[in-house]
Protein backbone atom coordinates (compact mmCIF):
# COMPACT_ATOMS: atom_id res chain seq x y z
CA UNK A 1 0.00 0.00 0.00
CA UNK A 2 2.54 2.39 0.86
CA UNK A 3 4.37 1.77 -2.67
CA UNK A 4 0.76 2.38 -3.98
CA UNK A 5 0.45 5.76 -2.36
CA UNK A 6 4.10 6.84 -3.36
CA UNK A 7 3.71 5.90 -7.18
CA UNK A 8 0.41 8.09 -6.37
CA UNK A 9 2.26 10.66 -5.23
CA UNK A 10 4.76 10.95 -7.87
CA UNK A 11 2.50 10.47 -10.74
CA UNK A 12 0.26 13.95 -9.13
CA UNK A 13 3.48 15.74 -8.51
CA UNK A 14 3.99 14.99 -12.53
CA UNK A 15 0.58 15.65 -13.10
CA UNK A 16 0.88 19.49 -11.65
CA UNK A 17 3.59 20.03 -13.50
CA UNK A 18 2.27 19.42 -16.44
CA UNK A 19 -1.15 21.71 -15.82
CA UNK A 20 0.68 24.59 -15.40
CA UNK A 21 2.70 24.10 -18.60
CA UNK A 22 -0.35 23.43 -20.56
CA UNK A 23 -1.61 26.44 -18.87
CA UNK A 24 1.20 28.77 -19.43
CA UNK A 25 0.89 27.79 -23.48
CA UNK A 26 -2.65 28.52 -23.33
CA UNK A 27 -2.46 31.80 -21.73
CA UNK A 28 -0.27 32.67 -24.30
CA UNK A 29 -1.99 31.88 -27.19
CA UNK A 30 -4.99 33.92 -25.92
CA UNK A 31 -5.25 36.87 -27.67
CA UNK A 32 -3.88 40.42 -26.37
CA UNK A 33 -1.82 40.57 -22.88
CA UNK A 34 -2.37 41.84 -19.31
CA UNK A 35 -1.70 45.17 -20.75
CA UNK A 36 -4.33 45.53 -23.21
CA UNK A 37 -4.68 49.22 -22.08
CA UNK A 38 -5.46 51.38 -25.42
CA UNK A 39 -3.32 54.40 -23.58
CA UNK A 40 -0.53 52.60 -23.33
CA UNK A 41 1.70 52.85 -26.16
CA UNK A 42 3.80 49.67 -27.78
CA UNK A 43 7.36 51.08 -25.91
CA UNK A 44 5.49 51.12 -22.27
CA UNK A 45 3.72 47.57 -23.62
CA UNK A 46 7.44 45.97 -24.12
CA UNK A 47 8.55 47.96 -20.82
CA UNK A 48 6.03 46.26 -18.47
CA UNK A 49 6.52 43.07 -20.40
CA UNK A 50 10.20 43.53 -19.75
CA UNK A 51 9.25 44.36 -15.92
CA UNK A 52 7.13 40.80 -15.51
CA UNK A 53 9.33 38.82 -17.31
CA UNK A 54 7.00 38.18 -19.82
CA UNK A 55 9.17 39.06 -22.64
CA UNK A 56 11.40 35.77 -22.00
CA UNK A 57 10.36 32.61 -23.72
CA UNK A 58 7.64 30.47 -22.07
CA UNK A 59 9.94 27.68 -20.73
CA UNK A 60 11.79 30.35 -18.87
CA UNK A 61 8.79 31.76 -17.55
CA UNK A 62 7.20 28.08 -16.66
CA UNK A 63 10.52 27.30 -14.49
CA UNK A 64 10.78 30.64 -12.95
CA UNK A 65 7.17 30.02 -11.85
CA UNK A 66 7.83 26.37 -10.47
CA UNK A 67 10.50 27.72 -8.62
CA UNK A 68 8.95 30.77 -6.99
CA UNK A 69 6.31 28.41 -6.51
CA UNK A 70 8.27 25.56 -4.40
CA UNK A 71 9.21 29.17 -2.13
CA UNK A 72 4.89 29.97 -1.86
CA UNK A 73 5.59 32.59 -3.78
CA UNK A 74 2.41 32.85 -6.29
CA UNK A 75 3.80 36.34 -7.66
CA UNK A 76 1.70 39.48 -8.17
CA UNK A 77 -1.06 40.61 -10.20
CA UNK A 78 -0.73 42.27 -12.99
CA UNK A 79 -4.23 43.95 -13.97
CA UNK A 80 -6.99 43.37 -10.94
CA UNK A 81 -5.14 45.12 -8.23
CA UNK A 82 -1.89 45.69 -9.90
CA UNK A 83 1.53 44.78 -7.86
CA UNK A 84 -0.36 42.76 -5.34
CA UNK A 85 0.57 39.65 -4.29
CA UNK A 86 -2.12 36.88 -5.18
CA UNK A 87 -1.52 35.22 -1.80
CA UNK A 88 -2.86 38.94 -0.13
CA UNK A 89 -5.66 38.63 -3.35
CA UNK A 90 -7.02 35.40 -2.17
CA UNK A 91 -6.58 35.56 1.90
CA UNK A 92 -9.75 37.11 2.27
CA UNK A 93 -11.54 35.18 -0.73
CA UNK A 94 -10.51 31.75 0.03
CA UNK A 95 -11.82 31.25 3.75
CA UNK A 96 -15.62 32.25 2.25
CA UNK A 97 -15.80 30.39 -0.90
CA UNK A 98 -14.01 27.33 1.32
CA UNK A 99 -16.55 28.04 4.21
CA UNK A 100 -19.42 27.96 1.87
CA UNK A 101 -18.65 25.07 0.34
CA UNK A 102 -17.60 23.15 2.63
CA UNK A 103 -21.11 23.75 4.58
CA UNK A 104 -22.86 22.61 1.07
CA UNK A 105 -21.02 19.47 0.91
CA UNK A 106 -21.50 18.28 4.31
CA UNK A 107 -25.05 19.07 3.73
CA UNK A 108 -25.50 17.69 0.77
CA UNK A 109 -23.82 14.57 1.27
CA UNK A 110 -25.58 14.23 4.47
CA UNK A 111 -28.69 14.62 3.17
CA UNK A 112 -28.33 12.83 0.17
CA UNK A 113 -26.66 9.68 1.99
CA UNK A 114 -30.73 9.98 4.31
CA UNK A 115 -32.95 10.15 0.95
CA UNK A 116 -31.20 7.30 -0.45
CA UNK A 117 -31.18 4.55 2.68
CA UNK A 118 -35.13 5.58 2.92
CA UNK A 119 -35.10 5.00 -0.97
CA UNK A 120 -33.70 1.84 -0.75
CA UNK A 121 -34.95 0.45 2.63
CA UNK A 122 -38.60 1.68 1.58
CA UNK A 123 -38.43 0.46 -2.05
CA UNK A 124 -41.69 1.00 -4.52
CA UNK A 125 -43.18 2.83 -1.44
CA UNK A 126 -44.41 6.22 -1.66
CA UNK A 127 -41.02 7.04 0.34
CA UNK A 128 -39.50 5.83 -2.70
CA UNK A 129 -41.24 7.51 -4.81
CA UNK A 130 -40.59 11.07 -3.03
CA UNK A 131 -36.45 10.45 -2.86
CA UNK A 132 -36.74 9.86 -6.65
CA UNK A 133 -38.57 12.97 -7.52
CA UNK A 134 -36.34 15.71 -4.99
CA UNK A 135 -33.19 13.65 -7.08
CA UNK A 136 -34.61 14.30 -10.50
CA UNK A 137 -35.53 17.67 -9.67
CA UNK A 138 -31.90 18.75 -8.03
CA UNK A 139 -30.36 17.22 -11.09
CA UNK A 140 -32.56 18.69 -13.91
CA UNK A 141 -32.64 21.94 -11.97
CA UNK A 142 -29.41 24.22 -12.58
CA UNK A 143 -28.39 25.73 -8.79
CA UNK A 144 -28.73 29.45 -9.89
CA UNK A 145 -32.59 28.21 -9.52
CA UNK A 146 -32.53 27.37 -6.46
CA UNK A 147 -31.06 30.51 -5.65
CA UNK A 148 -33.07 32.70 -7.07
CA UNK A 149 -36.04 30.91 -5.89
CA UNK A 150 -34.47 31.47 -2.16
CA UNK A 151 -33.51 34.74 -2.51
CA UNK A 152 -36.67 36.32 -3.76
CA UNK A 153 -39.18 34.01 -1.21
CA UNK A 154 -36.69 33.49 1.91
CA UNK A 155 -34.71 36.68 1.74
CA UNK A 156 -36.80 39.39 -0.44
CA UNK A 157 -40.29 38.25 0.62
CA UNK A 158 -40.49 36.60 4.57
CA UNK A 159 -36.90 38.86 5.09
CA UNK A 160 -35.70 35.30 7.30
CA UNK A 161 -32.35 35.80 5.94
CA UNK A 162 -29.76 38.34 4.51
CA UNK A 163 -30.34 38.94 0.57
CA UNK A 164 -26.96 39.62 0.46
CA UNK A 165 -23.82 38.37 1.70
CA UNK A 166 -23.06 40.68 4.62
CA UNK A 167 -19.24 39.40 6.74
CA UNK A 168 -20.34 40.10 9.75
CA UNK A 169 -23.17 37.51 9.36
CA UNK A 170 -21.47 34.92 8.07
CA UNK A 171 -23.19 31.68 9.16
CA UNK A 172 -26.86 33.71 7.88
CA UNK A 173 -25.36 34.61 4.82
CA UNK A 174 -24.38 31.25 4.14
CA UNK A 175 -27.36 29.01 4.59
CA UNK A 176 -29.27 30.36 1.12
CA UNK A 177 -25.92 29.88 -0.84
CA UNK A 178 -25.13 26.69 0.96
CA UNK A 179 -28.41 24.98 0.03
CA UNK A 180 -28.69 25.92 -3.50
CA UNK A 181 -24.84 24.64 -4.02
CA UNK A 182 -26.14 21.71 -2.38
CA UNK A 183 -28.86 20.49 -4.35
CA UNK A 184 -26.95 18.74 -7.07
CA UNK A 185 -25.07 16.81 -4.96
CA UNK A 186 -27.93 15.97 -2.58
CA UNK A 187 -29.42 14.74 -5.72
CA UNK A 188 -26.44 12.91 -7.18
CA UNK A 189 -25.24 11.02 -3.29
CA UNK A 190 -29.42 10.06 -3.34
CA UNK A 191 -29.23 8.54 -6.81
CA UNK A 192 -25.96 6.69 -6.29
CA UNK A 193 -26.70 5.88 -2.62
CA UNK A 194 -29.91 4.39 -3.39
CA UNK A 195 -28.99 2.01 -6.57
CA UNK A 196 -25.53 1.08 -4.61
CA UNK A 197 -27.54 0.19 -1.85
CA UNK A 198 -30.62 -1.68 -3.70
CA UNK A 199 -27.84 -3.64 -5.32
CA UNK A 200 -25.94 -4.99 -2.40
CA UNK A 201 -29.43 -5.74 -0.71
CA UNK A 202 -30.21 -8.48 -3.46
CA UNK A 203 -26.72 -9.74 -3.13
CA UNK A 204 -25.85 -13.37 -1.71
CA UNK A 205 -23.17 -12.31 0.80
CA UNK A 206 -26.43 -10.32 2.60
CA UNK A 207 -28.18 -13.18 2.80
CA UNK A 208 -25.37 -15.08 4.33
CA UNK A 209 -25.08 -12.71 6.54
CA UNK A 210 -28.83 -12.41 7.76
CA UNK A 211 -28.69 -16.52 7.52
CA UNK A 212 -26.53 -16.19 10.70
CA UNK A 213 -28.27 -13.83 12.57
CA UNK A 214 -26.62 -10.37 11.84
CA UNK A 215 -29.76 -8.13 11.86
CA UNK A 216 -30.75 -4.12 12.15
CA UNK A 217 -27.78 -1.77 12.61
CA UNK A 218 -24.95 -4.27 12.40
CA UNK A 219 -26.25 -5.24 9.15
CA UNK A 220 -26.69 -2.16 7.89
CA UNK A 221 -23.53 -0.63 8.98
CA UNK A 222 -20.57 -3.44 9.10
CA UNK A 223 -22.25 -4.96 5.13
CA UNK A 224 -24.43 -3.05 3.39
CA UNK A 225 -23.67 0.59 3.53
CA UNK A 226 -19.69 -0.31 3.58
CA UNK A 227 -20.36 -2.18 0.58
CA UNK A 228 -22.11 0.47 -1.05
CA UNK A 229 -20.13 3.69 -0.53
CA UNK A 230 -17.53 2.98 -2.84
CA UNK A 231 -19.51 4.54 -5.67
CA UNK A 232 -20.91 6.82 -3.79
CA UNK A 233 -17.47 8.19 -2.56
CA UNK A 234 -16.33 8.08 -6.30
CA UNK A 235 -18.65 10.49 -7.47
CA UNK A 236 -18.59 12.66 -4.41
CA UNK A 237 -14.94 13.63 -4.82
CA UNK A 238 -15.43 15.59 -7.41
CA UNK A 239 -18.03 17.30 -6.06
CA UNK A 240 -16.46 17.82 -3.43
CA UNK A 241 -13.95 20.58 -4.99
CA UNK A 242 -16.68 21.92 -7.27
CA UNK A 243 -18.38 23.13 -4.47
CA UNK A 244 -15.37 23.96 -2.41
CA UNK A 245 -13.66 26.63 -5.39
CA UNK A 246 -17.38 27.83 -5.50
CA UNK A 247 -19.95 29.28 -8.42
CA UNK A 248 -19.63 31.94 -10.22
CA UNK A 249 -23.59 32.49 -10.70
CA UNK A 250 -24.09 31.77 -6.80
CA UNK A 251 -21.87 34.03 -5.74
CA UNK A 252 -23.06 36.67 -8.53
CA UNK A 253 -26.74 36.24 -7.30
CA UNK A 254 -25.64 36.46 -3.89
CA UNK A 255 -22.47 39.10 -3.83
CA UNK A 256 -20.56 36.64 -2.46
CA UNK A 257 -16.39 37.87 -2.89
CA UNK A 258 -15.15 34.31 -3.31
CA UNK A 259 -12.72 32.98 -5.58
CA UNK A 260 -14.94 32.08 -8.04
CA UNK A 261 -15.33 35.47 -9.75
CA UNK A 262 -12.18 36.14 -9.00
CA UNK A 263 -11.26 33.36 -11.65
CA UNK A 264 -13.36 34.90 -14.53
CA UNK A 265 -12.19 37.96 -14.02
CA UNK A 266 -8.55 37.13 -14.04
CA UNK A 267 -9.17 35.36 -17.42
CA UNK A 268 -11.06 38.19 -19.01
CA UNK A 269 -8.32 40.74 -18.14
CA UNK A 270 -5.32 37.51 -18.95
CA UNK A 271 -3.89 38.18 -15.43
CA UNK A 272 -1.87 34.79 -16.36
CA UNK A 273 -0.63 34.67 -12.17
CA UNK A 274 -4.06 34.97 -10.46
CA UNK A 275 -5.57 32.51 -13.21
CA UNK A 276 -2.55 29.80 -12.62
CA UNK A 277 -2.54 30.15 -9.45
CA UNK A 278 -6.23 29.61 -9.14
CA UNK A 279 -6.12 26.68 -11.49
CA UNK A 280 -2.91 25.29 -9.69
CA UNK A 281 -5.65 25.05 -6.18
CA UNK A 282 -7.95 23.62 -7.92
CA UNK A 283 -5.77 21.08 -9.79
CA UNK A 284 -4.64 19.97 -6.09
CA UNK A 285 -7.26 19.88 -4.17
CA UNK A 286 -8.66 17.40 -6.93
CA UNK A 287 -5.73 15.26 -7.37
CA UNK A 288 -5.22 15.14 -3.73
CA UNK A 289 -9.16 14.35 -3.36
CA UNK A 290 -8.48 11.53 -5.57
CA UNK A 291 -5.51 9.97 -3.69
CA UNK A 292 -7.98 10.86 -0.33
CA UNK A 293 -10.30 8.45 -2.54
CA UNK A 294 -7.88 5.92 -3.66
CA UNK A 295 -7.13 4.88 -0.09
CA UNK A 296 -10.38 5.28 1.43
CA UNK A 297 -11.15 2.38 -1.29
CA UNK A 298 -8.28 0.42 0.23
CA UNK A 299 -9.93 1.00 3.63
CA UNK A 300 -13.60 -0.10 2.49
CA UNK A 301 -12.88 -3.20 0.00
CA UNK A 302 -10.71 -5.26 1.68
CA UNK A 303 -9.81 -7.04 -1.37
CA UNK A 304 -8.09 -3.79 -2.26
CA UNK A 305 -5.97 -3.65 0.19
CA UNK A 306 -4.51 -7.01 -0.38
CA UNK A 307 -4.26 -6.45 -4.17
CA UNK A 308 -1.89 -3.34 -2.55
CA UNK A 309 0.03 -5.70 -0.67
CA UNK A 310 0.70 -7.71 -3.91
CA UNK A 311 2.17 -4.68 -5.65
Amino acid sequence: MKKYIGKRLAISLVTLLIVIFVLFLLLQLMPGSPFNDERLSQEQIAVMSEKYGLDQPVTVQFFRYVKNLCKGDFGVSYVISKDTSISVLLENRVPISFGIGGEAVAFGAVIGLILGILAALKHNSWWDTLCTFISVIGVSLPSYVFALALAYFVGFKAQWLPLLYDGKQFFASSVMPMIALSMFTVATVARFTRTSLLEVLDSEYMLLAESKGITGPTLMLRHAMRNALIPIVTVLAPLVVDLMIGSLVIEKIFSIPGIGSLMVTAIQSNDYNVTITLAFIYSVMYIALMLIVDIVYGIIDPRIRLAGKTD
